[in-house]
């Protein structure tokens, strides 16, 4: 039985009870913990200073291991840039200036400094470590910044740790998930096409919504496969699940052409639509070739169902084109009408979408 598609929405709440969420959240709060406690054994730092260990621990600890390691590198050099920029703002204290109007520039500075894209996670914490050095370091602000800077990265050092030995996170099956809800919306979304056809009961806003579900839904689903691929990188979890990585890509890539092809045959039809050209002698035809293209691309790759749906696609087409080639063609040599280019345009759409399934089969 065929489903109407709809668009993929997930409860606002849906991902609290996810278990990469939890095991987040577990990992976070162990390695914070063991931070804490191992915080006061910290050369170079200060033991009144070991709350900065569990926040080093909050810092770096993202959904990858590799996230982590960025986030964690980027913060440490935000704070170096922070700190150097609090000795300033005390420099400028030194030379008898308003302890306000230091902190007017630390706080200045270190927002205009944190406009360095570079910096990434690390941006927001130029002009915190810059203000916590002036407001918080005391007689004694190179005591204070040797032990901010050591017991952050003490915790950053903790916490990638712990995502690594901790079942570091691996995607690729969700990532692979998520491509086959998309290709059940493409699938889905092409059989009402070919309904709303049949039916002569083409809309221009139906046309839209389903472009804009399915270009919401590509951008998801994108993102997903490249959070896949990032939870791979330096994950030892990972050996041995680079075909699966491989293929996620290559699903991606045709899903992405076939949605694309989508948007130009419900572009091409709702013009049909709109100048009153849409073909009554290839209807029939057409449907057809829609539905068999939509249950080519329903399907799962690899299975002996397949090769049957490929074969069936190619002929609807072909039954539809030659309906085509049968079509008289307007006054003067190079001349087409209006509802037969639709419709040469409506097969181009089609046939990119089976060569996108192709190489599946």
């Amino acid at each position: 039985m065929r489903m109407t598609a709809r668009r993929i929405r997930l409860p606002r709440l849906r991902g609290l009870l996810e278990g990469p969420r939890i095991a987040l959240a577990l990992r976070t709060a162990i390695a914070a913990a063991l931070a804490w406690y191992l915080a006061p054994y910290v050369p170079l730092a200060e033991d009144d200073y070991s709350y900065y260990a569990p926040l080093g621990v909050l810092v770096s600890m993202y959904p990858t291991l590799a996230g982590s390691a960025r986030s964690g590198m980027q913060t440490l050099v935000g704070l170096a840039v922070g700190i150097a920029l609090g000795f300033g703002g005390i420099a400028v204290t030194w030379l008898g200036a308003p302890g306000i109007v230091a902190l007017a520039l630390v706080v200045g500075v270190g927002v205009w400094l944190g406009g360095i894209a570079s910096l990434g996670a690390g941006r927001d914490w130029v002009a915190m470590a810059g203000l916590f050095v002036l407001l918080l370091g005391g007689a004694t602000p190179e005591e204070f910044s040797l032990s901010y800077i050591v017991t952050m990265a003490f915790g950053v050092a903790v916490g990638l740790l712990v995502n690594l030995v901790l079942f570091p996170p691996l995607y690729l099956r969700q990532a692979a998930a998520r491509l086959s809800h998309l290709r059940d919306a493409v699938a889905g979304h092409l059989h009402d096409v070919a309904d709303a056809v049949a039916q002569h009961r083409i809309s221009s806003d139906q046309l839209a919504g389903i472009v804009s579900d399915l270009r919401t839904t590509v951008e998801e689903v994108t993102q997903a496969v490249e959070d896949a691929h990032e939870s791979s990188r330096a994950n030892p979890r990972a050996r041995g699940h680079i075909e699966e990585r491989d293929l996620n890509s290559r699903r991606l890539h045709a899903l992405e052409r076939t949605v694309f092809s989508v948007r130009d045959l419900a572009d091409v039809l709702a013009r049909a639509d709109e100048e009153g050209t849409s073909p009554e002698r290839a209807l029939k035809p057409l449907t057809a070739a829609i539905h068999a293209v939509a249950e080519l691309v329903a399907e799962p790759a690899g299975t002996e169902r397949a090769a049957e749906l490929l074969r069936a696609a190619d002929q609807a087409l072909a039954d539809y084109t030659a309906v085509l080639d049968a079509a008289p063609t307007a006054t003067g040599p190079t001349a087409v009408p209006s509802d037969v280019a639709s419709e040469l345009t409506a097969a181009v759409c089609l046939r990119r979408m089976i060569d996108a399934s192709r190489p599946f089969v």
